[in-house]
């Protein structure tokens, strides 16, 4: 989407009385793991955490990792688990799941996380009432990577996706592999043949220069346990509380996993022309964050899920798609909540919901990757659109009650996404005291503009109907300034 080169960064909308107040966490792609009131002051800050996502436990305890593997050797794999303190100490760590040796380095563990994990007593990483994580024991579902080769799918080396269980000390106690389930997922031979000669496949150069192909044909971007839901109180076994929600981005399947079977239980997708009810939903593409809203919040049952739209999918070639690779394209995104039973969308919210034009202005609400959406006690909806670095709380009739424009530039390709971010109450961090909420005011973007003045290479917001001049100001520091005051 088009983007100005100079806008306001930090809050820019703000009214208390409408929002879940609280805390919110995000990863950046320069300053580490950040923390954030509602007024966008940074309360703590962790940068030496990365965040694939980054998450919150009550008692003001962190989770991420202590850092990545070298992307010559590996794609998207995270060295290690962490949880820390506030003060940044090391509590908890998981790092074996398999021994690496990259290049000269000596062999060693490391956790191969990537994308999502779970800490038991919560289903979906984020606040629910009465569905704490567990922060002194427990279990802990993690997403993580393994090489194989699977000649049902491809002759290519495949990234394959790996569910894992493991307890508080270190066991890996369950483990689920994405390949020995290909069967079950409903490819059509046109699919199936386009992912056997090319399974999305990325180079890394280990070797001075010389590629190692790799196929991540699935690419998985969540997982999450479906907690007790009605569904499943009303006799759908489908739906026990312990089955795992996953969703892969490049096939845009999301789908349920019986814990006890290994066994694809519930499915949409990869081909949403299959029914009726698909057809009227619409395509899903490169799709994130799809979960099981939990028991006792508003919406509980329904799926929610971020819809990129980009690119995705394995099916007949077509103008943008000359092999069959990413042949479902989209220039916008949607958030969708869903029933999961009759398929009927319950919810949704695109660029046309924000109050832009049809069809013209549907790229004005778009981030083709990354992303999220968590539902809030108070029935909003937090969204990250995550390629813009860009955060929003909107009410179920879409207003924009709080919004944030994330300040962390990656400068060399100017980027501030920001991968997923999470909202919590002030009270899982006790650390620090309920900070001042201060409202910011929607500003009416037609009535200031930046100028120099009085001789001086200084910008100053100018108001268009009075044509006061306010204190010289930086582009950053535009979002606390009320733009439509005299």
């Amino acid at each position: 989407m088009g983007y100005p080169s100079v806008y306001p960064t930090r809050t820019t909308i703000y009214y208390p009385e409408k929002c879940f107040n609280g805390y919110t966490v995000f990863p950046t792609v320069t300053e580490g793991v950040i923390l954030i009131d509602m007024n966008g002051n940074v309360v703590r800050q962790f940068k030496g955490v990365h965040g694939f996502p980054s998450k919150i436990l009550p008692g003001g305890y962190f989770m991420g990792s202590t850092g990545h593997r070298d992307f010559k050797y590996g794609y998207q794999d995270m060295i290690d688990l962490v949880q820390i303190d506030f003060d940044g100490n090391i509590v908890w760590r998981f790092n074996k799941y398999e021994i690496v040796k990259d290049g000269r380095k000596r062999g060693r563990w490391i956790a191969r996380l990537h994308h999502d994990y779970q800490r038991e007593g919560n289903p979906v990483g984020y606040y629910v009432p009465g569905m704490d994580p567990l922060v002194d024991r427990g279990n802990t579902l993690i997403l993580c990577h393994k090489n194989l080769t699977n000649k049902k799918i491809s002759e290519h080396p495949l990234l394959d996706d790996t569910i894992i269980e493991v307890t508080w000390d270190g066991d890996i106690i369950w483990e689920w592999t994405c390949s020995d389930h290909f069967e079950e997922m409903g490819f059509d031979e046109e699919a199936k043949n386009i992912i056997a000669r090319d399974p999305n496949i990325i180079a890394l150069s280990p070797f001075g220069g010389y590629p190692l192909y790799m196929g991540d044909w699935m690419h998985i971007n969540s997982i999450s346990t479906l907690g007790p839901n009605k569904w499943y109180d009303s006799g759908d076994e489908r739906f026990h509380p312990d089955n795992i929600v996953w969703d892969g981005r490049q096939t845009n399947i999301i789908a349920i996993t019986d814990k006890k079977t290994g066994k694809i239980v519930w499915q949409i997708g990869p081909d949403y022309n299959a029914t009726p009810e698909l057809r009227k939903m619409q395509w899903i593409i490169g799709q994130h964050h799809a979960h099981l809203i939990p028991k006792g919040l508003p919406g509980e049952g329904n799926i929610l899920v971020y819809d990129n739209g980009g690119w995705g999918g394995y099916g007949a070639p077509n103008p943008c798609s000359s092999k069959g690779l990413n042949n479902a394209l989209r220039d916008y995104s949607r958030v969708l909540e869903f029933n999961p039973v009759t398929l009927e969308v319950v919810w949704k919210y695109t660029a046309r919901e924000a109050g832009f034009a049809p069809v013209v202005q549907d790229y004005k609400f778009y981030s083709g990757f990354i992303s999220s959406a968590q539902r809030l006690p108070n029935g909003n909806t937090l969204v990250t659109e995550g390629s813009d670095g860009r955060i929003f709380e909107i009410t179920p009739d879409y207003e924009i009650v709080w919004e944030y424009i994330c300040p962390y530039l990656q400068k060399t390709l100017n980027l501030n996404m920001v991968y997923r971010a999470y909202r919590v109450p002030y009270e899982w961090v006790p650390q620090l005291e309920t900070p001042k909420e201060t409202e910011i005011p929607r500003s009416d973007n037609s009535d200031f503009w930046l100028m120099d003045y009085e001789k001086t290479k200084s910008k100053a917001v100018v108001n268009v109907k009075s044509g006061s001049k306010i204190k010289p100001i930086t582009s950053e520091q535009l979002c606390v300034v009320p733009r439509n005051d005299d």
